[in-house]
């Protein structure tokens, strides 16, 4: 029999075309197929997931930026038409309630009219309980917030009286009651026997001051009011002062709500401030203005002044300390220039804002703090005479030629700008610009701090000190475990540290927080010496260990002499607790921790920088060990036995072949694990002291933007500023976050192409 008969009678007769093979590959074909619909539809899904979170983040900051409208006011879809002046006379003052349906005008003859703020209609009216044959001479607004105002009149008297509104809901229906109410009682107090030329006051409750400017010159009149709870029975106790005369033409009289500080305005541009602590004295006479002084006002919470002036120019004045220590006037900011001058200033009830009105009619919405113009549009064709801005700034009533007009104002978030936001901005009670984040405080008079700068710069330095305990371990880890670690042992390592990435990072900062952070200010001197000794005796351990005789290294199977590390390290540790008490005796005085406040003076809080590296660096280090291994153990092997074939270490080999070819991965893990440690909240929130500072030093505390939205995101009110800025700065994290990774990938194709022929 020839080979090809054999071999033909040995081979099977194998049919790839049986219906059994059919349905085979039939299934295959539709696996494959659901797997491909699978993964693309996953993908796509990714991809659409990200978008969206991207634009909703978008939808919810936009409305930050969106410029203020002032419109007239709609009622079922039509403007409302001026009306005349309710009441006789000329308009003194004129104010609207918060709801904005009714407004009060007080006129020269004494009278005041509550009205209708949309067609004019007259509530209620009535004479002001003024003595018989005497004129008002004088106006002054004590605070808007509190509705008061004082009157100065003929006779040297003052009448200090408030406006109020009333809700009932009769048959469920809320009726508002207006009502004028007298403070300090509806008979004039008496200051002196010339008619008031100006009048400034002051106080709310308790005490009260009263600066008149007559033909006797400058009096200050302190007030105090006290009530007896057995009686209800009110007496006033007073006490006066004059105070010196300013040697300026007198335009404007401001007093402090402190009662501390007294400005005076003068026609040719300078202010004079007098100081009313002990004896009174003129403190500055200041220019503030190269034109002519045309409006004075206090900002909310009566710290900031703001001059408007005959240039159409509205600057913005603070007390700050000088180099004795002494409270200065001191010219804070200029705001955009109007067309022409400022005739009137109105600032908001709630928030750091104000309106100014010119000359040439128009109209300007401001913000002190993020030095905005949020609207400046001319909206009447002449100057106005009166205004009158609603608790809630969300209506004006404007007075011009006899006729009042109701205006709607929709400026939701004049207080956010580029400035505000990542510029160092200068705030009340602050001695110079500076980058501060405090979003609330206790009182309504509150100037809120918005700058992400604090919050950016702890996230990086919490990810900076993370990544700087946890790159090095993790890489080298990874490198000794893929390339030097025998297979037996690296399969019971590799599996071990990849399971401390599922401990809960709450449990990380709970540990963190309440066991690391106090141990370590305890045993200061005693971390720095392991820093310094556990490295020493691994280094001295491994000189040892290849200097034995092989008799003894031989006792240990190859490849798992690592494992003698462990015992090192753990001896290293305790000698290194054991010899830090006689060092910090020897060297810092028995306390490292108050040698480092009081003697380097560098500031040290419990929870720091420092804790916050080590607990973080715990959690990265096993996303970067487990993708780096990975990356190192999938080099071809070929590669290394050609090296070594060719005549190079294993050092060289890992350093020249391995690495360079593994660089991607490597590259990407390192940004995977900075991606973790950016976007870290439990640790950070509970491991540090959440202080958005901006301070290098590693015992210092910071705060991160992911804890900061963790922290103040369920106290925020929906829709405000405060939480639009918290959307904002989860639009900022992932902004970075999506930069970096963009980065990342170029940089990782690019080692790919380099690298990748090796």
């Amino acid at each position: 029999m020839s080979i090809e008969q054999t071999t033909a009678a040995v081979a099977p007769d194998l049919d790839f075309n049986t219906p059994a093979a059919r349905r085979l590959r039939s299934r295959r074909m539709l696996k494959d197929k659901l797997a491909a619909v699978g993964i693309a539809i996953g993908g796509v899904g990714v991809i659409i997931a990200v978008v969206m979170i991207f634009f909703y983040l978008l939808y919810e900051v936009a409305p930050l930026f969106q410029p203020a409208r002032v419109e007239p006011w709609q009622v079922k879809g039509a403007a409302m038409e001026p009306y005349s002046l309710p009441g006789n006379g000329d308009t003194l003052y004129m104010a609207i309630e918060e709801q904005a349906e009714i407004g009060l005008r007080l006129t020269t003859a004494g009278d005041a009219v509550f009205f209708a703020a949309q067609d004019g209609k007259v509530l209620n009216a009535g004479k002001l309980p003024l003595p018989e044959g005497v004129t008002l001479t004088s106006f002054a607004v004590v605070s808007e917030t509190s509705r008061t105002f004082a009157l100065g009149l003929s006779n040297g008297s003052v009448l200090i009286a408030k406006h109020n509104y009333n809700a009932s809901y009769p048959n469920g229906v809320r009726v508002l009651t207006p009502e004028l109410t007298y403070p300090l009682g509806e008979e004039p107090i008496q200051i002196g026997n010339n008619s008031i030329d100006q009048l400034a006051v002051n106080g709310d409750g308790e005490d009260w001051g009263i600066v008149s400017a007559s033909a006797a010159g400058l009096q200050l009149t302190k007030i105090s009011r006290s009530e007896n709870l057995f009686t209800g029975e009110v007496e006033l106790s007073r006490s006066e002062k004059t105070l010196p005369a300013p040697s300026i033409e007198l335009h404007s009289l401001l007093l402090t709500p402190d009662l501390n500080w007294l400005m005076v305005g003068g026609n040719n541009g300078r202010l004079a401030v007098i100081s009313l602590r002990n004896t009174p004295e003129v403190s500055q006479l200041i220019d503030v203005t190269k034109g002519k002084i045309t409006s004075l006002k206090l900002l909310l919470g009566g710290n900031s002044l703001l001059v408007g002036d005959s240039q159409g120019q509205v600057s913005q004045w603070f007390f700050v300390r000088d180099e004795n220590n002494q409270p200065m006037l001191t010219h804070v900011r200029d705001f955009d220039r109007m067309d022409g001058a400022v005739t009137q200033l109105s600032s908001e009830q709630r928030r750091k804002g104000f309106v100014a009105v010119d000359t040439s009619g128009d109209l300007a919405l401001f913000n002190s703090t993020a030095r905005r113009t949020a609207f400046n549009e001319p909206l009447f064709s002449a100057p106005l005479s009166q205004i009158a801005l609603a608790p809630r700034a969300n209506a004006l009533l404007a007075e011009q030629d006899g006729k009042i007009s109701l205006w709607s104002i929709e400026n939701e978030h004049p207080e956010i700008s580029w400035s505000v936001l990542w510029e160092k901005v200068w705030y009340e009670g602050y001695q110079e610009p500076d980058f501060i984040w405090q979003s609330s405080a206790a009182t309504n008079d509150f100037e809120p701090k918005y700058s992400l700068m604090p919050l950016v710069f702890g996230t990086l330095k919490a990810a900076f000190y993370a990544m700087l305990l946890g790159t090095p371990l993790a890489i080298c880890g990874a490198i000794y475990t893929a390339y030097f670690m025998v297979p037996t042992m690296r399969r019971k390592v590799k599996p071990f540290i990849e399971l401390m990435e599922a401990l809960p990072t709450v449990i990380l900062g709970f540990l963190a927080g309440l066991w690391l952070a106090p141990f370590m200010e305890t045993n200061l001197a005693g971390i720095f010496t392991c820093l310094l000794v556990i490295p020493l005796a691994v280094v001295a351990f491994g000189f040892l260990w290849q200097n034995m005789p092989n008799a003894v290294r031989f006792l240990i199977p190859e490849g798992w002499d690592a494992a003698l590390l462990i015992p090192v390290v753990i001896l290293a540790t305790w000698f290194s607790l054991a010899i830090a008490i006689p060092l910090e005796n020897l060297l810092f005085g028995g306390d490292l921790r108050t040698w480092i406040s009081n003697e380097a003076g560098i500031p040290y809080d419990q929870r720091n920088a420092l804790v916050v590296g080590i607990a973080m660096g715990f959690a990265v280090i096993p996303t970067i060990f487990s993708i780096t291994e990975d990356a190192i153990f999938a080099v071809p092997k070929q590669l290394s036995f050609g090296s070594l074939a060719l005549g190079a270490t294993q050092w060289q080999t890992l350093i020249r072949v391995v690495l360079p070819t593994a660089s991607p991965g490597i590259f990407s893990a390192l940004m995977i694990g900075m991606g973790r440690a950016v976007g870290e909240t439990m640790i950070v929130l509970m491991a540090t002291g959440n202080t958005p500072i901006m301070d290098v030093n590693i015992f210092e505390g910071m705060r991160t933007l992911a804890a900061n939205i963790a922290v103040e995101m369920p106290e925020s009110e929906v829709g405000s500023t405060h939480f639009r800025i918290l959307f904002l700065a989860a639009f900022v994290l992932f902004a970075f976050t999506f930069c970096v990774n963009t980065l990342a990938e170029t940089i990782r194709q690019h080692l790919r192409k380099k690298f990748g022929s090796l």
